[in-house]
This record gives C-alpha cells, sequence and structure tokens, in this order.
C-alpha cells in the first residue's frame, strides 16, 4: 500500500531543464538521433517520470540496464523502444516481456546471440566491444556468420575515456568504424554524454547520453548548456543552542569554539548524502551558507545556523548539491552523486 504521508526531504525536480538539456544535446549531435539512458531508476531521479517528459519532448530511444527496469516503463513507451543493456542471462528467457514489441535486449557475447536466436531471433541490438573490455562482442568475433541471421536494430559500442582528451578515443572509434563495416545494422551508436562532445565523427545514426541529461558535466564543452535538474531540500527537525565546548555527533568530530545555533535536519545517509560531505557539505537559505558541523549520520545532519534568526522546527532549507561542485569537494563522482539519491525523497516535478 502507497504511503501518502510526506516525506522530511524532498528533491525538486526541472522539466524544463531536462527537456533543455535532451535538445541541447540533440542540436550537438548534428543529425544523429538522440536516445536517452534511464537506467538506475533514471540515474536516481525516477525514470516512469524522465520517459514520459523525454517522450513528450520527441526521444524515442530508451536504455536501462536490466531487465527488471524495463517492466515499470512499457506504460511510457507508446512507440518508442527500450534497450536492456546487460542482455540475456539464462533466468531472462522466460521474462514476459522479452518479446514485447518496445523492448529489444542489448546482446553482448556469442552465448546470448544463440540464446535470442533459438528464442526466435526477434528485433534486437548488438554491443560490440571496442577496447573498454566491459560488455560486448570481441572484435575477433564480429565476422561471426551466427550475426547474419539476427533483425539487428542498433550496433553499438561504448567509449572509456570519452571525458578525456586520450589516444583510447580514436582507437575506439577506429575499431568501431571496423565492426560497421562488418555487421549489418539499421543504425550504429558509440556516443555517450562526452562522446557527443568529441565532435560529428563519434555521432553516427544515433547517440546515448545518460550523465548530461541529469545535470551532469562530462567534458567541459558542456558545461555552458547543460542545466542542473535536481536539487535537494530537508526539513529542520530541531533546533539548539550550543555554548563553547559543545561537541556535535558522532566520535565528537566538531566541537563549537563558541556560542552557536544549530539545526538538525532530516537528511543523512540513508538518503544519498555520504560521510563525503563531512566538513565539505552546506545547506542554504535565502543565499546565506549553512556549513554542516561533524559527521553525517545515518538520517541526519547538523548545520550551522549561527547567522539565521527566524529558522524553526518545520522549516525546509536546500541542500547545495551542484554536481560538479560537490563531486570536486567529496571525491564522489557525479554519477554517484545522482544515484545515491535514496527512495525516501519526494521527487517534485516543476
Amino acid at each position: 500500500m502507497k504511503n501518502n504521508c510526506p516525506s522530511p526531504a524532498r528533491l525538486i525536480l526541472d522539466r524544463d531543464a531536462l527537456v533543455s538539456n535532451w535538445k541541447t544535446l540533440d542540436r550537438m549531435g548534428g543529425a544523429a538521433t538522440t536516445g536517452a539512458a534511464v537506467k538506475a531508476d533514471g540515474y536516481g531521479l525516477g525514470a516512469a517520470d524522465i520517459v514520459s517528459i523525454l517522450y513528450d519532448a520527441g526521444c524515442r530511444d530508451f536504455y536501462v540496464a536490466h531487465w527488471q527496469e524495463a517492466a515499470p516503463l512499457l506504460p511510457f513507451l507508446q512507440d518508442a523502444s527500450l534497450s536492456v543493456l546487460n542482455g540475456l542471462m539464462p533466468q531472462d528467457m522466460t521474462n514476459p516481456d522479452l518479446h514485447h514489441p518496445c523492448v529489444k535486449p542489448v546482446l553482448n557475447s556469442m552465448a546470448q546471440v544463440e540464446k535470442w536466436i533459438g528464442a526466435g531471433a526477434g528485433r534486437c541490438d548488438v554491443m560490440v566491444d571496442t577496447g573498454m573490455n566491459r560488455l560486448g562482442l570481441p572484435m575477433n568475433e564480429i565476422d561471426n556468420v551466427m550475426l547474419e541471421q539476427l533483425d539487428i536494430d542498433v550496433c553499438m559500442s561504448h567509449l572509456a575515456s570519452a571525458d578525456e582528451d586520450i589516444p583510447q578515443n580514436t582507437a575506439q572509434l577506429d575499431n568501431f568504424s571496423i565492426a560497421r563495416s562488418a555487421i549489418k545494422a539499421r543504425r550504429y551508436s558509440l556516443a555517450n554524454s562526452a562522446g557527443i562532445a568529441l565532435g560529428e565523427d563519434y555521432h553516427f545514426d544515433l547517440t546515448r547520453p545518460g550523465l548530461a541529461l541529469y545535470g551532469g558535466i562530462a567534458r567541459a564543452e558542456l558545461k555552458t548548456d547543460i542545466r542542473p535538474v535536481v536539487s535537494l531540500e530537508a526539513i529542520v527537525l530541531q533546533v539548539r543552542d550550543l555554548k563553547a565546548g559543545d561537541q556535535v555527533g558522532y566520535n565528537a568530530k566538531f566541537t563549537a569554539d563558541r556560542t552557536m545555533r544549530i539545526a538538525t535536519c532530516a537528511l543523512g545517509y540513508a538518503d544519498g548524502y555520504l560521510r563525503a560531505f563531512a566538513g565539505n557539505g552546506e545547506m542554504l537559505l535565502d543565499g546565506q551558507r549553512l556549513p554542516v558541523l561533524g559527521r553525517i549520520s545515518m538520517d541526519l545532519i547538523a548545520v550551522d545556523i549561527s547567522n539565521i534568526e527566524a529558522l524553526q522546527e518545520g522549516d525546509m532549507v536546500k541542500c547545495s548539491y551542484d554536481l560538479q561542485k560537490s563531486a570536486a569537494a567529496t571525491g564522489l563522482s557525479q554519477y554517484e552523486l545522482l544515484t545515491n539519491l535514496g527512495g525516501r525523497f519526494d521527487r517534485v516535478w516543476r
């Protein structure tokens, strides 16, 4: 049964920014069609909402990692397609969505190719490993005659280091061009968010952005036009006064050096606000910075509100959650900052 009780913490999600980011990436991709990676529940923001919003914006190609992520999205696909990137495991062969007209497995090995042929060989995608050594057919198998039995919509690969200017990018591009000549498909796809910024040679027929859709900056070329999509708010649970020498939180990692006023807010590990923010995190109210004091707790943080007189229990404060700045401050990746956002948040689209 759904619990209708409001959460003490919420994600404020910017619908216009999401659409703007997709359109920016679509423009940068030139003639290529632009898809959307919505795996990990839309990078933590809510995949069903994101599919619905981006479908209305014109997106027709979506990507998840696991089959269990596919079923909740089917009502929102209409005439769009959903590719399952992790391919086919034995237990997937009885999945009722396996032959859904909107869903395609991404075949990553010849064993998966055999399974798919045995299951009737409907429309599918094929991943080629061009140098990442993660998932995909190795280059020495791209001429296998069994591939000719497949109805391949998209032949794809994945760039390992597109966020850097290193020789691996051109090596993967060269390998993918070879694979394109060997494997017959309707469309070819190589570029992720960072790959789109590498230029036209990497775009092919279809791009597959993820991080940049949600406000992440994968390369400097994206910084000007990619807009933040998510911000956090948390409720103040308690306000208290400290005197010099009072200690705050687990292991007494903060000691007041003066008279202070602090607020305990409903945000912590279980919400994805991790220990790395201790000493680096801050909340915001009316443009004023409220530094996080001491360690992050499972469900709570303490912040310095000495310069805020009106704040009281039940008020909401905003969390400073700029992805690029937070990544630099904490050592967490922008991917971690998004995908660790917990299920307790109310997700509010505005």
